[in-house]
C-alpha cells in the first residue's frame, strides 16, 4: 500500500505561520513559514486524509480521513500522536474552523454538514441539511464568521448560519455555468472555494471545467450576487485570492502557467505586466515537471 508521495492535503494557518500537508505514505508534515521554512515534524496519520486545517491559535492541526475521523495533532508538541476528536459514518470530505477556533464543520459524502464544539466535538451543535449530494467544500466566511459557505455534487452553493442550520441562500450553479456545459446533464462540483475579504469576492473551480466562476457576498442581504466568469483554454489546477484582492489562476499550460486578474471597474481583467508574475512563473516552468506531476 505504498503511496507515490502525491499530496493529498494542505493547509496554511491563518496568520501563514504554519504550512501542514498530508500524503499518500499517511504521512503528517509541518512547517513553520517563519523566519524562513522549517520542518517542524513529520507524524503518521492512522489513514490516507481528505483535508486539514490548522487552528488561529496554531496550536492544533484538524485532520479528516476516508473513514469519517477527524484527529487532533499539537503544533505546540510537534511529535505528539493523534487524538480522536470526532466520527462520520461516511468519508469525510472537508474540514473548516470558525475565526475564534470555537466550531469545527466537517462535511461528509452523505450530504451532510455536522456543526460541533471544537473543545468537546462529541457536543453537536446542529446539522446544516439540504444538500442532495456529496458536500464538496465548505468555508466559514473570515469576515462574515456567523456565515458557511458550502458546495456539493449537486451543483449548488449554499449559505448557512451555521449555528443553528438553517439555510439562507441557494444558488444553482446550472443557472449560471450552463453556456459552458459540454453535455446536456453537466455536473458543477466545486473542487476549491476562495474567498477575499477585499470586496467579499468568493472564486470558485468546477471539476473537468476551465472556468473560474467570480460571485460577490452581499453579507447583508446574505447572498451571493454572480459577477463574472473567466474561461480559459485549459486545465485549472487552483485559484487563489491574495490579501488585496489579485486572483492568482494556476493552469496546466508550460508557455503561461500562472495568471493574475485584477478588479477594474467592476470586472476582472488580466494583468501581464507584473514582476510577481513574471518571476513566479518562470519558477514554475523551470521546475515544470514536478506540476505536470
Amino acid at each position: 500500500d505504498k503511496g507515490s508521495d502525491d499530496i493529498l492535503a494542505f493547509a496554511f494557518s491563518p496568520s501563514g505561520g504554519y504550512f501542514a500537508l498530508t500524503d499518500d505514505n499517511k504521512r503528517l508534515i509541518l512547517f513553520r513559514t517563519e523566519p524562513s521554512w522549517e520542518c517542524v515534524s513529520v507524524r503518521f496519520v492512522n489513514r490516507r486524509c481528505t483535508s486539514l486545517v490548522i487552528t488561529a491559535a496554531e496550536d492544533k492541526i484538524f485532520v479528516a480521513d476516508k473513514s469519517g475521523d477527524v484527529y487532533s495533532y499539537s503544533i505546540t508538541e510537534p511529535q505528539a500522536d493523534g487524538k480522536l476528536e470526532l466520527g462520520h459514518v461516511s468519508l469525510l470530505l472537508d474540514v473548516a474552523l470558525s475565526p475564534d477556533d470555537q466550531y469545527i464543520l466537517t462535511a461528509d459524502r452523505d450530504e451532510k454538514i455536522r456543526v460541533s464544539l471544537t473543545k468537546a466535538p462529541y457536543s453537536i451543535v446542529s446539522y446544516c441539511m439540504g444538500h442532495r449530494e456529496f458536500v464538496s467544500k465548505i468555508l466559514v466566511i473570515p469576515n462574515c464568521p456567523d456565515l458557511l459557505l458550502s458546495a456539493s455534487g449537486d451543483s449548488t452553493l449554499r449559505l448557512w448560519e451555521y449555528k443553528s442550520g438553517e439555510e439562507v441562500h441557494c444558488c444553482q450553479l446550472s443557472t449560471i455555468c450552463g453556456p459552458q456545459a459540454t453535455k446536456p446533464e453537466q455536473k458543477y462540483t466545486v473542487s476549491r472555494i476562495t474567498y477575499c475579504r477585499q470586496g467579499g469576492s468568493v472564486a470558485i473551480l468546477c471539476d473537468s471545467i476551465p472556468t473560474v466562476y467570480i460571485f460577490q457576498l452581499d453579507a447583508t442581504a446574505q447572498q451571493l450576487v454572480y459577477k463574472q466568469q473567466i474561461s480559459l483554454k485549459h486545465k485549472v489546477w487552483d485559484i487563489a485570492f491574495e490579501e488585496m484582492g489579485d486572483l492568482w489562476i494556476l493552469q496546466e499550460d508550460k508557455e503561461a502557467p500562472l495568471l493574475l486578474y485584477r478588479a477594474c471597474d467592476g470586472q476582472w481583467k488580466a494583468v501581464t505586466d507584473d514582476k510577481g508574475l513574471e518571476k513566479m512563473s518562470k519558477y514554475i516552468q523551470d521546475n515544470w515537471t514536478v506540476f505536470e506531476g
